[in-house]
């Protein structure tokens, strides 16, 4: 059986410490809370904004979700910016028909996702921190990314890179059989069954991000066969980034309520 990189075993440690980090603003009234605004209505991302708003209720930060279309998000962007009881926003990507410029609405101090590229986003971090508290030496290894969407990919490896990390990007029409002379492959392309086995190397660490919503089924980018190797460090197909990335959010909210105040 492939070693697993479990990300809900973390996230469940960090999640306590959350939980009292919130007892203790709450006696402090502060009353921490993230809006989530979306406008698609694709089974992935209502299991995301379901799993977040479960996690906030384990920790007891409010979350508020609202459903945009093109003639009330401006207005309602407007409403959460400018609301001082909302201390995180998330748009929850990829929208269907409102433009992607809303993101620019979000107020830097609330845009705890990183979608406005001012920071790293929740999910690149949430695979830096999945990697290295598994001990994989990412300074000593040959990274490769393959896609650079804007929550993962893009980011990812620009942090990697400022890190002077040796890492090498594939995108659409790339030959991926190349990912076979790589340590540590990450891919998150919403491409089901992408990445085959013999596309990877002997004893490689392997983190899928990807998702995509295939008969109503949640996939990944590895192909099933994939996961009969014994060899590899692999993501689980459920609990791998998703549950750290989520963990990143509720911090990055939680940072926010502080600055508020301060």
């Amino acid at each position: 059986m492939s070693k697993i990189l479990n990300g809900t075993e973390l996230a469940d440690f960090i999640k306590e410490r959350q939980a009292a980090q919130v007892r203790s603003l709450r006696g402090r009234k502060l009353f921490p809370k993230l809006s989530i605004i979306y406008d698609n209505d694709s089974p992935v991302i209502a299991k995301y904004m379901t799993l977040k708003e479960q996690y906030g209720g384990d920790i007891n930060i409010d979350v508020e979700i609202t459903k945009i279309n093109k003639d009330n998000a401006e207005q309602e962007m407007t409403r959460v910016a400018n609301d001082p009881n909302i201390h995180g926003v998330i748009v929850q990507l990829p929208l269907k028909e409102v433009d992607n410029s809303i993101l620019e609405m979000i107020p830097l101090e609330k845009d705890v996702d990183g979608l406005r590229e001012q920071s790293d986003t929740a999910t690149a971090m949430a695979i830096h921190w999945l990697l290295t508290s598994y001990g994989v030496e990412l300074q000593k290894s040959k990274l490769a990314i393959v896609g650079q969407g804007k929550l993962v990919g893009r980011p990812l490896t620009k942090m990697w890179r400022e890190s002077n990390y040796d890492i090498t990007t594939f995108d659409k029409g790339d030959d991926l059989n190349e990912l076979i002379n790589y340590d540590v492959v990450v891919t998150a392309t919403g491409v089901p069954g992408l990445i085959k086995s013999s596309m990877l190397k002997q004893g490689a660490t392997v983190v899928d991000a990807g998702t995509a919503s295939e008969g109503g089924v949640i996939k990944g980018d590895l192909d099933e066969e994939v996961r009969e190797r014994k060899d590899l460090t692999l993501t689980p197909k459920v609990g791998g980034v998703g549950p750290l990335t989520i963990a990143m959010l509720f911090e990055r909210v939680l940072q926010a309520t502080e600055k508020s105040k301060a």
